[in-house]
């Protein structure tokens, strides 16, 4: 079974290129140029330096001491909360602006959910002194306020989407459509695995520089390379595939992927599309989507405003389907338990997104000698305000 991205742009039957015409050079000029373009010397060194100098990786491989006595097994958490602007996404947006440099855009346009996408976004643009335009989800844009004001304040414009559900599917159509309109100058960053070929693709190799470290840190932690569990939080799923990238060949190496549940399953309201998805195409791609029996897209709901996407990347489709990772379904109420329990156990306050995946340990049971690695993907700085109202401290 390959788990890679093959030479049509499909992970077994997912992914593709479903694209309006006007898109069509675009992508293809991506398609043509981008692995090319990221094993130049000179771009290597480039992102290899700034991902170090300005992001501040490696991030820690952190043995959380305190959680793995409450669960018996050995418990590491991936401190991507610690990277500059506060979550993984930095990792990519640092590639594809020095990627669009390289094919000489010079306009910026992305999509933003929780709003940290948006963030990394406007922060390389400031770095590059590139224009910015970000989309958002009027829903997003209330409830994740201090990161709409961070991107205002690095100079990026924040466009609402009013449309739809007003979250993160609906922005990012509004950054489609003004993609087809302004083809020849714009590069779209798009922020996770998700969109045409390449982008799944792109985005997973940028990203992979998480579990490239995960290894070198547990060989010297362990003496191993390779844990017996990843575990990430899984929405489009761009930590999620940094961090199993290197394991994907490794079938000892188990992955978990954790969607939001919301309400539950069957509640109406949720982001559960490992369970009620289906095949269908959202976004250029192929993948598995949450819709109705006549194609249209159901709602998703989430307390995480990063995990409430109706689909997933074509990757994680594929993983699922293949039943190479195992995809569990946490709750609002059972992730915002965990993310409290970070708290008092190990003094980090996380993303709710990172939340979902360490609520797993309630919901599964581990071996003494595991070692299990989890994806701490962002901080919670963000989601203070939902804290706040849910816990009425």
């Amino acid at each position: 079974m390959n788990y890679f991205v093959d030479e049509n742009g499909y992970y077994g039957d997912f992914g593709g290129a479903y694209i309006p015409e006007m898109l069509y050079p675009n992508v293809e000029e991506l398609r043509l140029k981008y692995v090319e373009i990221m094993q130049e010397p000179s771009f290597q060194k480039e992102f290899q330096n700034l991902l170090k100098e300005y992001v501040g990786r490696p991030t820690p491989l952190y043995f959380a001491k305190r959680l793995s006595e409450k669960y018996n097994t050995k418990i590491y958490l991936k401190r991507e909360d610690l990277c500059h602007t506060g979550a993984h996404k930095v990792n990519n947006t640092i590639g594809q602006i020095l990627m669009a440099k390289r094919l000489g855009k010079n306009r910026i346009i992305a999509e933003t959910g929780a709003g940290q996408h948006g963030v990394a976004t406007a922060t390389v643009c400031a770095l590059m002194g590139l224009e910015c335009i970000v989309y958002m989800g009027e829903i997003d844009i209330a409830r994740q306020a201090p990161n709409v004001a961070r991107m205002k304040m690095l100079g990026a414009t924040v466009v609402p989407a009013l449309s739809g559900s007003r979250t993160l599917k609906d922005a990012t159509n509004e950054a489609i459509r003004d993609w087809i309109n302004n083809p020849v100058d714009t590069h779209y960053i798009i922020g996770s695995v998700v969109g045409p070929h390449p982008y799944p693709d792109m985005v997973a190799r940028f990203q992979s520089v998480i579990s490239e470290e995960i290894r070198k840190q547990l060989k010297e932690k362990e003496g191993s390379e390779n844990p017996d569990y990843v575990i990430a939080c899984v929405g489009g799923g761009s930590n999620a595939a940094g961090a199993f990238y290197h394991f994907l060949d490794e079938e000892n190496v188990k992955l978990i992927a954790v969607e939001a549940a919301g309400l539950g399953v069957n509640s109406g309201e949720s982001a559960a599309t490992s369970v009620l998805g289906n095949e269908g195409i959202i976004h250029g791609s192929k993948t598995l989507l949450m819709q109705t029996k006549d194609g249209q897209i159901t709602e998703p709901y989430s307390i995480s405003a990063g995990l409430d996407y109706p689909g997933v990347g074509p990757l994680h489709a594929h993983l699922c389907k293949s039943k190479r990772a195992e995809f569990i379904a946490i709750t609002d109420d059972e992730a915002m338990e965990a993310g409290l329990e970070l708290c008092k156990l190990e003094g980090i306050i996380p993303a709710i997104e990172s939340s979902h995946a360490l609520a797993v340990f309630k919901s599964k049971k581990f071996k003494e000698n595991d070692i299990v690695i989890l994806n701490l993907s962002g901080r919670g700085d963000k989601d203070l305000d939902t804290y706040i109202k849910y816990f009425k401290l």
